[in-house]
Order: structure tokens, then C-alpha cells, then sequence
């Protein structure tokens, strides 16, 4: 094994983008592309709205009918036909007239504004009397207002989020070619670990890293595959590693280490993977290692639940982004105040996890305070559950006093940008 060694966490990153391309291009219907994205361009194929139409409930009217001087009294004009949505009017407004109109329904001819029905007074059916003028346009969504017959609506690239599914249902985008998504397997390594399903044994470590990996890529909205708990036998790792080898990305936890029975990665390059680097400069999460077959991406996680969570975060996230055609790989960052002071040891990055909350919002003082969640230990399970973000220590820093600021990495889930967005 070629393996570079003792990698910052940007080149790490760097060095698993360089062996990631987007997936082959499949349709799905558009009642299941949510969470998926776009492999094609898509243009609007009509004027939306496809003519002028009222945006409030009132009446269309011309704007001159109601021009009138300083005490004035009020136009009374006669109205002439109801229109709602969906119909076609079939009158044209003259001088002192009006048309009832709903909103969404086309303007009539000759009608050159709205004005709300709040604003007016009924007289009888066929009268109304409005005591104040409106401008050309005032409460008209114009035709083609949202989008142009022909135009660029959405391009290759895009996350199907519910604000895209409905623009692809008004371009009656029935059938959406998308990126295929990752399969995914998860492997335990360890005599110590108990499976979920196995019988209570005190002695035994609870398989969490699993489950934890597991929901990292559900919240992508994979489905991964668990391969179940391999023993530190070589041979019983073989069988299971050849399994997780048929998936597009293979995550195994535990066993990457230098001890005597850390046979993964001597076994991963035994079955053909390329390992590209081991152990990265960051704390938690050292001993992570990456390689890669001619069809899949192999992880070698930590042991310990939470750092094999953080380098989830920092490495297998944006890979699986990448697979799926996105253009956002990295979580978004924010600058925050530390509420407390921060030891830290120089030499490695180190993420910790905090609590955000509100600050004063002074202008010279970022708008967040994060607070350490408390043990920061790599086993300590429920720093994760409790935290919104990873507080960044540069790998050059000693330490970071109350008041300080510092780049924070949100674990918010939804919130993605193209960049890291850190510095080291």
C-alpha cells in the first residue's frame, strides 16, 4: 500500500473529489424525484400566467375612470360581467365601466388595473362606487410574470426540493431524467460489538456506528445497505468486504488502526482497492483511510461513534452529493462567538461539537454564540444528538478564548454550499 499519509482534512477532501464523478442518468416519475437531481435542462413551454390576470379579488376597471381632484366625490361605475378564474371574458370595459373579477382570472379588454374589493362600496348589483384612483398595472400580474415560453427554468445540477417540484408540474415535466443515486453499504468491524438483534451482553459495545452511518445517508435520502458485524478474523473480513465491493461506496467502521488485529485495510488492498490515504490531521477522526476499485468508493471509518460521524461529515458526504449530480457538496458555515473558552491541542484540525444560540446582534459581533455540548470524548455519543454544528479549531490554534469568533459547520441537514467554507 501507496498510501499518503497525514493529510489536512482540505486535501483529503481534495484527494476524494478527484476519484468522484456524478452517476449515469435515469427518468423517474415526478411523484418520486423528490431528493434527487436534475440531468437535463429544463424550459418553460408557455407564458406563465399565459395572459394578463387579476391578483386580488375586486374589480378591472381603466385607471383614467378614477382620476379625480382633491375632494372629488367618488366614480360609480357599472359593472358589466363577473369573470373567474378560468373563464374567458367576453366583454370589452368602456369609459365608466368595470368587470367583477376573481383572482387568477384574465383581465377583460380595455381594463387597464384591479383595485381590491376592500376598497370599494356596492351600490346595487351593477354598481360600485371606489373613492380613491389606482396606476396602470396596480393588482395585475402581467402574462409571462413567472415564467416565458422557451426560457431556462431549471438547469442540470438542481436538487428536486418541494419548491422545484411544482415549477416541474407546471412545465407538465411528467417523466424527470435525474442522476442515479449511490448504493450504499455499512460495515461493523469487532469482536467487542453487539449487534442490534443479538442478546444483552454487558461485556459487549452496542453496534451504533451502524445505525449512525445509516441515518447519515438516509437524511441524503439513500437507502443503505447494512452488511452486518465482521469479526477481527481476516479471512471473515474478506467475505464481508467482497459483499460491500458490489456497491457503488462501501463505509466499514473500526479496524483501520496500526494494532495487531486491524485487518482492514491490509484486506481491502488483498481484494484490489486502491487505497489513496490514510489518516488525515484532524481530531476527531485520525485514522480515516480512502480507496477505491474500479466501481466503488471504500471509506475506512474510526472505530469510535463520534468520529467516525465527523469524517461522515467531512469526506462521505460530499462524495455521495457529488454521485448524486449535485453542485453543493459541503455543509453551510457560519461565523460564531464562543461562549467560553476553548482548550485545544495544535497540530490537527479539530471539530467540536456545540450548541448555537442568538446573540445580542451587535453589528461588530457575529449573530450566533455556540457552547461546547460538554465531553468532547469520540465516544461520547450524546455530544452529537445535542449538537447543531462542528465548531472549527484551526490545526495552528492552542486554544480560543470566551468572546472569540470561530467558523461553525451546521448539521442542520439541509443547508449546502459548493465550498468547505473554513480555513485551517
Amino acid at each position: 500500500m501507496n498510501e499518503t499519509t497525514n493529510l489536512s482534512v482540505k486535501a483529503a477532501q481534495a484527494i476524494i473529489l478527484q476519484h468522484v464523478k456524478a452517476l449515469a442518468v435515469e427518468t423517474v416519475g415526478l411523484e418520486a424525484a423528490l431528493g434527487r437531481v436534475l440531468a437535463e435542462l429544463i424550459r418553460a413551454n408557455r407564458d406563465q400566467p399565459p395572459s394578463d390576470v387579476s391578483a386580488m379579488d375586486g374589480f378591472a376597471l381603466r385607471s383614467a375612470d378614477l382620476l379625480r381632484e382633491p375632494g372629488a366625490a367618488p366614480a360609480r361605475l357599472t359593472v358589466v360581467e363577473d369573470i373567474m378564474a378560468g373563464d374567458r371574458p367576453v366583454k370589452t370595459v368602456l369609459p365608466g365601466q368595470c368587470a367583477r373579477i376573481m383572482t387568477g382570472a384574465p383581465v377583460p379588454m380595455g381594463a387597464d388595473a384591479v383595485i381590491r374589493v376592500e376598497d370599494t362600496r356596492s351600490l346595487a348589483e351593477d354598481m360600485v362606487e371606489i373613492g380613491r384612483p389606482v396606476d396602470v398595472g396596480n393588482d395585475i400580474r402581467p402574462r409571462g410574470d413567472a415564467m416565458r415560453q422557451g426560457e431556462v427554468v431549471l438547469t442540470a445540477g438542481t436538487e428536486i426540493t418541494s419548491g422545484v417540484v411544482p415549477v416541474l408540474a407546471t412545465v407538465k415535466c411528467a417523466q424527470v431524467r435525474v442522476y442515479r443515486q449511490p448504493r450504499v453499504a455499512i460495515l461493523a468491524t469487532g469482536n467487542e460489538l453487539e449487534a442490534l438483534s443479538a442478546a444483552f451482553d454487558p461485556e459487549k459495545i452496542p453496534d451504533s456506528n451502524s445505525y449512525a452511518l445509516m441515518a447519515q445517508a438516509q437524511e441524503l435520502g439513500l437507502e443503505p445497505v447494512l452488511l452486518g458485524i465482521a469479526r477481527d478474523d481476516a479471512q471473515e473480513l474478506a467475505q464481508f468486504l467482497r459483499r460491500g465491493l458490489d456497491y457503488d461506496v462501501l463505509l466499514v467502521s473500526g479496524g483501520s488502526s496500526v494494532g495487531v488485529h486491524d485487518h482492514v485495510r491490509p484486506t481491502l488492498a488483498e481484494l484490489g482497492v486502491t487505497m489513496h490515504f490514510w489518516r488525515v490531521e484532524m481530531r476527531p477522526g485520525h485514522p480515516v483511510a480512502f480507496g477505491t476499485t474500479d466501481r466503488s468508493l471504500v471509506f475506512a471509518l474510526p472505530g469510535n461513534p463520534v468520529s467516525s460521524m465527523v469524517c461522515f461529515e467531512q469526506f462521505v458526504l460530499p462524495a455521495l452529493r457529488r454521485m448524486m449530480g449535485n453542485r453543493r457538496l459541503f455543509r453551510r458555515t457560519l461565523t460564531a462567538t464562543l461562549a467560553h473558552p476553548l482548550k485545544a491541542r495544535p497540530g490537527r484540525t479539530e471539530f467540536v461539537r456545540v450548541v448555537l444560540t442568538r446573540g445580542a446582534g451587535r453589528e461588530d459581533s457575529p449573530a450566533w454564540v455556540a457552547a461546547s455540548t460538554g465531553n468532547q470524548s469520540s465516544g461520547a455519543l450524546l455530544s452529537m444528538a445535542q449538537a447543531d454544528a462542528l465548531l472549527v479549531v484551526p490545526a495552528a490554534c492552542a486554544g480560543l478564548a470566551a468572546g472569540a469568533t470561530a467558523t461553525v459547520v451546521l448539521l442542520d441537514g439541509g443547508a449546502f454550499q459548493s465550498e468547505p467554507g473554513f480555513e485551517e
